[in-house]
């Protein structure tokens, strides 16, 4: 099974630096499905701006999670959704009384960064019409740049937000839970072609779902009760 994957999503894809190999929660449930499926599993490395191209250039089977947008639907066929997460703001903790609210944010003396290619660049040019928007180019990260002081503000899932609080102190989520935005569900990616394949995954994550498998990903990789 060749299961595409960035390794830059911590919980849900990275480099264990230990091991230097992949874990995460989507790293997991693709080896889960891979010893459900009775085959061996080979990781190949994918970039967010290409996830469609990887697929319909049939470099991988199955793309290891990624959030649901149209754009992508346009060209490749998403699952059944196996989680979900919300977008939040983060910013150096000084800055926290500084962005209170969403609405704090867009102003045209505020940097934005974002990596190019994602969910996340198209939604600050939404949600940030007035500020700067800065689009970074991988292995650059937004939160990098917010770290180094070339950015105030980077946007990302609550599910990396979470751990990059916990990884760096000296960052803040800066709105709570109850007000992320583009509340979304993530869903695995295969090529529209093959029907066949598409019905087995979504048989695959409907059976791990009412099985409680996903829970127990949910508690162990999101904190999720």
């Amino acid at each position: 099974l060749r299961v595409g994957t960035t390794g830059d999503f911590n919980p849900m894809s990275f480099r264990d630096t230990a091991t230097n190999s992949y874990a995460g929660y989507d790293i997991e449930a693709m080896t889960q499905l891979a010893a459900d499926l009775g085959v061996e599993i080979e990781w190949v490395v994918a970039e967010w701006a290409t996830i469609t191209a990887g697929i319909a250039a049939d470099r991988y089977d199955i793309f290891s999670g990624a959030s649901v947008n149209v754009s992508r639907a346009r060209v490749a066929a998403f699952s059944v959704p196996y989680t979900e997460a919300g977008t939040v703001p983060l910013s150096l903790a000084g800055n926290a009384g500084r962005f209170e609210t969403w609405e704090s944010i867009n102003q045209a003396s505020v940097r934005v960064a974002v990596s190019m290619g994602t969910v996340f660049e198209e939604q600050a040019r939404a949600h940030f019409p007035d500020a700067e928007i800065q689009g970074v180019q991988s292995p650059a990260t937004g939160f990098q740049e917010v770290l180094s002081g070339r950015a105030d503000v980077t946007i990302t899932s609550n599910v990396e937000g979470g751990t990059l609080v916990s990884r760096f102190p000296e960052l803040r989520i800066l709105v709570p839970g109850s007000e992320m935005r583009n509340r979304r569900p993530f869903a695995y990616v295969v090529a529209q072609d093959d029907q066949v394949w598409l019905n087995f995954v979504n048989t695959w994550v409907t059976l791990k779902r009412t099985e409680g498998f996903f829970d127990g990903l949910n508690r162990r990789w999101l904190g999720q009760s």
